[in-house]
């Protein structure tokens, strides 16, 4: 940002929201050249972190719909004793009128792709762990083929759908771990399927962006 002069500096800082940019100038010791910086490895490494973030909502999502399709037909969406959360059942309701009203045939596979990333989080809340004994658990295993509880996809999942939801606002996420979030990232995509894992690992950029010494944030 060297070469921007203080003016253009300024604009920014005003077409950004002086609210905004605070975090930014806190983390830099109020150093504003710095606080430009870290600005940039913010949006940098958002987007960066697309890739595998984008992977593993489709192999989740896709994982979840074949393991449950295959015990109780590709109609399980619509069936309130599997979804029985009535926030995800408004979902999948809305999802269907949505399609109809857009005059598209609400097919599974539509429905599936139409569905938030959190309502894919939400079946492995607390309220579904009979479900995951009886048949979700066949999502995955790990790479002993260990077998996986609920909760090794609960608690990961939770954070990260907090970090993507952080990115797709364009927020702030120099102060999460995203090291930590990147590596559970990957790691839940493996549990599912080691081919995506492979086919993210070749084509993320997270590695490359993120620096080598680590982020230094003033607190």
């Amino acid at each position: 940002m060297n070469h921007i002069n203080l003016a253009i500096q300024n604009g920014l800082i005003r077409d950004l929201s002086v609210e905004r940019f605070n975090k930014y100038l806190s983390w830099a010791a109020n150093n504003q050249e710095k606080a430009f910086e870290l600005y940039a490895l913010n949006t940098e490494l958002s987007e960066a972190l697309y890739t595998p973030l984008q992977m593993l909502e489709v192999v989740l999502r896709n994982r979840v719909h074949i393991v449950l399709t295959k015990k109780y037909s590709d109609r399980w969406l619509h069936d309130n004793s599997l979804i029985s959360n009535t926030h995800q059942r408004f979902k999948v309701d809305k999802v269907v009128a949505d399609l109809t009203n857009r005059k598209k045939n609400p097919a599974p596979g539509d429905i599936v792709a139409a569905l938030t990333f959190g309502f894919w989080t939400s079946m492995f809340n607390n309220e579904y762990e009979i479900l995951w004994q009886q048949t979700l658990n066949q999502i995955g295993k790990t790479k002993d083929d260990k077998g996986l509880t609920r909760k090794n996809f609960s608690g990961p999942l939770t954070k990260i759908r907090l970090l993507r939801n952080r990115i797709a606002h364009h927020e702030p996420i120099l102060g999460y771990n995203l090291p930590n979030r990147y590596s559970e990232i990957l790691k839940l995509i493996g549990w599912m399927s080691p081919a995506a894992e492979e086919w993210t690992i070749y084509h993320s950029r997270f590695s490359r962006v993120y620096p080598v010494n680590g982020i230094n944030l003033s607190q």
